[in-house]
């Protein structure tokens, strides 16, 4: 489990000024049209191709498995704040939807070809969230599930 300063860190609220932050209907069509927005936004907008790239595949693995798995009883709505620092983004992500089965984040293991025979989604954007991002914490807040991380971006000229 994290130390306590890592659940104090992704707990504290964001200011407005320093984050873009969006809510989110917690539906694969919102995720869909909400993400096409936030990369209109002046901090995202300015992302070379890797990064966008990158962030792109992060959030959309993420928020899809909050639809998918968080809200697969219920809606919802997803918050997401993202803040800038010296050459990468800190993430955070609220949602209120079904905790973690086992009460932390998937570890990610690159599974054999057998096993992905066996799984109806390929399984692998565990394995893909955690080979691309930093420091991912996920943390059960009361109702909510809260998952940060952070990933390194490079900016257009």
């Amino acid at each position: 489990m994290q130390g306590d300063a890592a659940a104090r860190l992704i707990k504290r609220p964001l200011r407005k000024g320093q984050a873009l932050i969006r809510t989110l209907e917690g539906s694969a069509e919102a995720v869909s049209s909400g993400l096409q927005k936030m990369f209109t936004c002046n901090l995202l907008a300015r992302l070379t191709n890797d990064s966008r790239g990158t962030v792109e595949i992060l959030l959309a693995e993420i928020l899809n498995n909050v639809v998918e798995h968080a809200y697969a009883r219920y809606p919802g709505q997803i918050q997401i704040s993202i803040t800038p620092g010296d050459g990468y983004l800190f993430i955070r992500m609220v949602d209120q939807g079904l905790p973690m089965p086992s009460g932390d984040a998937p570890g990610g293991k690159l599974n054999t070809l057998a096993e992905f025979q066996d799984l109806p989604e390929g399984g692998f954007g565990w394995f893909l969230i955690r080979s691309l991002s930093q420091d991912l914490i996920y943390l059960r807040d009361g109702d909510q599930n809260v998952l940060s991380f952070c990933v390194d971006v490079d900016y257009l000229g």
